[in-house]
């Protein structure tokens, strides 16, 4: 873990005193309460005043309230609670239609996080979970996130150097067939990953946006080889992809005529 930076802290503390009281405060208040010192607390103060995470209170001179920047934070949080919600529900649509399991993953640098996770009613052994982290290059909701970056912040996250781990022999390691791979997914707009994160499931992923427009997870649906075919495979696809789209229009995404 890194050091904590202690301004960072400090400002953080500022804020948390808003969790309680009369949702006001003096700069004052915050010396006393967080004995600090007043060149420290007004330096803080009017920097988050100036990031309007602060604002001052009318008619109360020296008072400050609450912006409308920890409001937004808040509004994209409880985004992302909806889109784990309103996932999981899609999901389960989506797998008691094919009876195989359904994921929904954001992507968090170069890795995707599942959020929502519905099980298929066969006994299949899988490395994902809810709250779980895996390489996005080795899953094929990640290849479906890490696709739809642009092209900067592609080569950003991914240079040319970077060490991609193996999770399985069939793993892509290569940053060059990587981009390779994700040209083609951005193309057709769907993934395909094929026992690269498990060595007995192949997986078929599709994008979900929200309301501007913006990729903001992927669908999957994960099917053991056993049971894999091209026929198969279609029909994962067709699927994926309406689930991807209704998760869509339930965070507000209109699909285009």
């Amino acid at each position: 873990m890194g050091r904590l930076v202690p301004a960072v802290t400090r400002a953080l503390d500022i804020l948390e005193l808003f969790l309680d009281g009369d949702g006001t405060l003096s700069a004052p208040d915050i010396v006393r309460k967080l004995q600090l010192p007043r060149t420290t607390v007004h330096e803080l103060v009017t920097t988050l005043a100036t990031r309007k995470y602060l604002v001052p209170v009318p008619d109360q001179p020296g008072r400050y309230r609450l912006g409308v920047r920890p409001y937004q934070l808040g509004s994209r949080y409880a985004e992302q609670l909806d889109l784990a919600a309103e996932g999981q529900q899609v999901a389960r649509a989506v797998a008691e239609t094919c009876d195989e399991t359904v994921h929904v993953a954001i992507l968090e640098d170069t890795d995707v996080i599942y959020i929502a996770k519905v099980d298929s009613t066969h006994a299949v052994r899988m490395v994902s979970a809810v709250g779980r982290r895996l390489p996005a290059h080795c899953t094929a909701v990640g290849k479906m996130l890490l696709a739809c970056l642009p092209e900067q912040e592609l080569a950003a996250r991914v240079p040319d150097d970077a060490e991609l781990i193996a999770m399985t022999p069939h793993s892509v390691t290569d940053p060059a067939a990587l981009r390779e791979a994700l040209a083609g997914i951005r193309r057709r707009g769907l993934a395909v990953e094929m026992q690269e994160s498990n060595p007995d499931v192949g997986c078929v992923a599709a994008p979900v946006h929200d309301r501007t427009g913006q990729v903001v997870a992927a669908l999957s649906i994960s099917v053991p080889m056993i049971r894999w075919s091209e026929e198969r495979r279609a029909e994962l696809e067709r699927l994926a992809a309406q689930g991807a789209a209704d998760l869509s229009e339930r965070l507000g995404h209109r699909r285009a005529a």
